[in-house]
């Protein structure tokens, strides 16, 4: 631990709003805890340096009605200074800055804001909500500790900060007074550091002169020069080799960033160097492929944009008179699920209110096979359902060990599937699809490719649905904007026969039979529903049959044989009786 220096007084209001480039850059820390923080807040500070360039701001969940004077004990822990935040609170490096009672804080603009103390079905989820507004606003350099506690809150929080770019810490199970707050973001999987407070103190203190994480007008620029791009080229290809998934497609600022990121958990500074250690260690490459995926999700993300659906689009697409043609729905970049659920559940939800029988089938796609094994399951933890009322829950999902899980007649609509939006030909005759802020992370290229793809799965009357910041760009002549601050589109008629272009994956049908798992094969059955643009079906199309409504197959396509055991015999049989055994259910 360095030597102590005095203490220095919290510098005025109009002297920190002069901030410096170097302090908009420097690292904040945020760290959060409940029952049993106080004891973790003191060893953590005990043992961290007073200049590591870092803003250090503390939430601790804190009895409304009394007075807190948690600065004035942790103030005698640490020489840097300790100060119970005021509302608009300028965060400088090396001080340290506590929630007040009865408060939610939020940072913008390196300002801290309060505002009153909510509750969200009986829980106060401020660790979350400063985590959120912290991952938004330093990117990177936001670093985010949870530390012993008695509830979920914080878990979400460091996800969000991961996929950010940040760093993420949860106290260990066998150090905390109460480990439920960190064992519960240890089992999101978002957590790089799973250490004692005096460790993590220790971790920080390395983290805070690596490049990645410093000032950059203390080091070089943490930007991937010119002279390295040999370096990620290998480095992509070694994902290539591994998942099938060419990284030269995304947006390469972020997948920079998250390589960046992996760096520096190794305490490795040059790309070169984690070339080696990703050539040396395969698992090191399926955690880079996982840390790329990363993307931030929830129940009833943006509530108004669901009811945009229900008022502007779900009339539209449930008039069809014929009860027995079913409304159908692409989900694109699904995740881990809850996108899709929570359309599936507004529109039973629709349906129900407005007298409707339909079928529904919901298809809902990610390239992430974790995400979608997770997403089958539907089983989620109580703090990931903070935005489910609680009709909803009630109505919709069932207690479960740990948690609760999707109700059956929500999960019987919602067919999940691992699918290379890139390379993977889309789904067709849909009345919806929506692509939620899954185009920022692709390149313009390749948004030039799929948006059409969009227009060719949808009906005549379809809708395309897109995140707050997406747009269909130069293709307005395909799309009607219906909502502006939703982003939903009407199709239009395609004066010009439309140029499909999927991205060749390089890999035979054979090939890819033999890398995804038995469960990802099952939707290849399920999505051939019409004979689709020649091209399209003779290049680029999964193996699959085309059936009548009696499930006889009435014509092959591609190789089956892994799928089917076919008998010797007329060339028309009984999809379910010829079906695999463990596709079976799926089929059903």
């Amino acid at each position: 631990m360095n030597s102590p220096r005095p203490k220095k007084s919290q510098s005025s209001n109009s002297k920190a709003q002069q901030k410096t480039s170097q302090n908009e850059l420097f690292p904040i820390v945020g760290i959060g805890a409940s029952a049993g923080g106080l004891e973790a807040f003191t060893q953590l500070l005990s043992h961290l340096p007073i200049n590591t360039g870092m803003g250090f701001v503390l939430i601790q969940h804190l009895s409304p009605e009394q007075k807190s004077i948690l600065a004035e004990i942790l103030s005698k822990t640490t020489e840097m200074p300790v100060t119970q935040v005021q509302n608009g609170m300028v965060v400088e490096p090396n001080h340290v800055y506590v929630i007040p009672p009865n408060a939610m804080m939020t940072i913008a603009e390196g300002k801290l804001n309060l505002s009153p103390r909510q509750k969200i079905r009986g829980q106060v989820m401020s660790v979350d909500t400063f985590f959120f507004s912290l991952a938004q606003e330093r990117g990177s350099k936001a670093i985010g500790v949870v530390l012993s506690g008695g509830d979920g809150d914080g878990a979400r929080g460091l996800e969000a900060i991961k996929a950010a770019g940040g760093i993420t810490f949860a106290q260990s199970e066998t150090s905390a007074q109460v480990s439920s707050m960190p064992n519960t973001a240890v089992a999101s999987g978002q957590v790089d550091f799973v250490l004692t407070p005096e460790a993590i103190a220790q971790e920080l203190a390395n983290l805070s002169d690596h490049p990645y994480i410093r000032p950059s007008n203390h080091a070089t620029s943490i930007e991937i020069q010119p002279t390295e791009e040999n370096a990620v080229s290998q480095i992509f290809s070694l994902l290539k080799v591994a998942t099938g998934v060419d990284f030269n497609l995304y947006k390469q600022t972020t997948l920079k960033r998250r390589i960046l990121r992996r760096m520096i958990l190794y305490k490795l500074e040059r790309l070169e160097d984690y070339t080696s250690y990703l050539q040396e260690h395969p698992a090191e490459v399926t955690a880079l492929y996982y840390d790329v995926l990363i993307t931030v999700t929830s129940f009833f993300r943006d509530p108004e944009a669901f009811e945009a659906l229900k008022t502007k689009v779900f009339p539209q697409i449930t008039k069809e008179q014929n009860s027995d043609i079913p409304v159908r729905i692409w989900v694109v970049g699904c995740s881990t699920g809850e996108e899709a659920y929570s359309i599936a559940i507004c529109l039973l939800e629709y349906l129900q209110n407005q007298g409707i029988h339909k079928p529904i089938q919901l298809f809902a796609t990610d390239i992430n096979e974790i995400a979608i094994e997770k997403a089958r399951l539907g089983i989620y933890q109580h703090n990931q359902l903070i935005d489910v009322s609680p009709e909803r829950l009630q109505r919709f999902f069932m207690p479960v060990e740990g948690g609760y899980q999707i109700s059956k007649p929500v999960r019987e609509v919602c067919v999940f599937a691992r699918q290379n939006l890139i390379s993977d030909p889309p789904f067709s005759h849909l009345d919806l699809i929506t692509c939620r802020n899954v185009l920022i992370y692709l390149s313009a290229a390749i948004q030039k490719k799929l948006l059409p793809l969009f227009h060719y799965g949808l009906q005549p009357n379809g809708f395309l649905m897109l995140g707050t910041s997406e747009t269909v760009g130069e293709f307005s002549s395909l799309f009607t904007l219906i909502d502006r601050k939703y982003k939903i589109y009407s199709r239009k008629m395609a004066v010009t026969r439309l140029g499909l272009d999927l991205i060749s994956s390089n890999y035979s049908i054979e090939t890819f039979n033999q890398l995804l798992p038995t469960s990802d094969r099952s939707w290849n059955e399920v999505e051939i529903e019409k004979v689709a643009d020649r091209i399209v079906l003779d290049q680029y199309a999964p193996v699959g049959v085309i059936i009548d409504g009696d499930l006889e197959i009435l014509q092959f396509r591609g190789q089956t044989n892994p799928y089917l055991q076919l008998p010797l015999g007329r060339p028309s049989f009984n999809l379910l009786r010829i079906a695999r055994e463990e596709l079976r259910i799926e089929l059903r």
